[in-house]
């Protein structure tokens, strides 16, 4: 299968080279790269033209069209006729050198995946699994790691999620990817991380990414992904490892972050459950004021106290916000 890579970029040319440098040693390399450069100024472009990447094709896009989901949209409108598969890269991650083979080989074994994302190896820490429960881990398909402690206190309220990983609960706050495994299997979801993932270039002839994610596009996959998994299956290939280095440049504050975590999380909810019963609405609201004073609380503890405590506000007045404005589908 012929496949695109994009990565769409803003002022992180260092951590762009080392994404490159790892696509650069890859056993199957893509057809096309396509970088799509929303910075402000020419480093990334210098970089680039001081290194050769093979099939590689540069865009500095301008204002218009700056912000993660544009910049996606812009990428798609560039891809070759020829490309079947479209991938996506954070410009902060590095991949294991049989990345986008495990990741391609996925739609051969799986002929009507529309979508297969990749597996971040460098952010929780698993073990193999004995027969033993234990609250304070996470058990699932043979292996366990930490659980953490926001959701010890969900399961002893009520508020666990009520869905697999990967999988939207019908009051959200679901378990994300990261509660998925290293086994190497591949696992059907309905949702996955916007920075390591594919799709089948057939899907955006009636699918685009939202312009609604403006920005730093907080939870854009996750809508693309819930829109696209009521048409045929996610999977998520955890034998397609990759690392993610969480560059901090391009980040938006904390209290900014904060507000797109409440404000961007109801709207995705709402893509999935445009009509959720009471029960579910309650269930939301309180999860997201647990997670609140539990942000806060840790806060008060943290070494980056005035940063965590920002977020804190930032939820909080997202949350507030939702009582007269809530947000509006696109």
């Amino acid at each position: 299968m012929t496949f695109s890579l994009i990565v769409c970029t803003y002022m992180r040319p260092n951590a762009l080279l080392n994404l490159l440098e790892s696509v650069q040693v890859q056993v199957l390399y893509p057809d096309e790269i396509l970088i799509i450069d929303g910075s402000s100024n020419n480093d990334t472009k210098r970089m680039l033209e001081a290194n050769d990447f093979k099939n590689l094709k540069y865009y500095k896009v301008t204002e218009q069209d700056r912000g993660l989901t544009k910049q996606r949209n812009y990428g798609i409108s560039k891809v070759s006729e020829r490309i079947n598969v479209v991938c996506f890269l954070d410009d902060d991650i590095t991949l294991d050198t049989s990345y986008f083979e495990n990741l391609i080989g996925t739609y051969i074994t799986f002929p009507k995946a529309l979508g297969v994302g990749g597996y971040i190896t460098n952010e929780v820490n698993w073990e193999r699994s004995n027969a033993t429960s234990n609250s304070n881990y996470y058990d699932f398909d043979g292996w366990r790691r930490t659980e953490p402690l926001r959701f010890k206190i969900r399961a002893t309220l009520g508020l666990n999620p009520d869905a697999l990983p990967g999988v939207l609960p019908s009051f959200s706050h679901m378990r994300p990817i990261s509660f998925l495994p290293p086994s190497g299997k591949v696992y059907p979801v309905e949702l996955f991380m916007g920075g390591v993932a594919s799709y089948k270039m057939s899907v955006f002839k009636s699918l685009s990414f939202s312009t609604y994610f403006e920005g730093y596009g907080l939870y854009e996959d996750a809508d693309f992904c819930l829109r696209l998994s009521k048409i045929g299956q996610l999977y998520v290939n955890t034998a397609a490892v990759c690392e993610h280095h969480h560059e901090v440049h391009g980040r938006p504050n904390t209290y900014k972050y904060g507000k797109m975590i409440i404000r961007n999380g109801w709207y995705i909810w709402r893509v999935k459950y445009n009509n959720p019963k009471l029960k579910a609405k309650l269930k939301w609201h309180l999860t997201a004021c647990l997670l609140m004073l539990l942000g806060v609380l840790g806060g008060l503890k943290s070494k980056n106290k005035n940063l965590e405590l920002q977020e804190a506000l930032g939820r909080f007045v997202g949350w507030w916000s939702l009582i007269g404005n809530k947000p509006k589908f696109k």
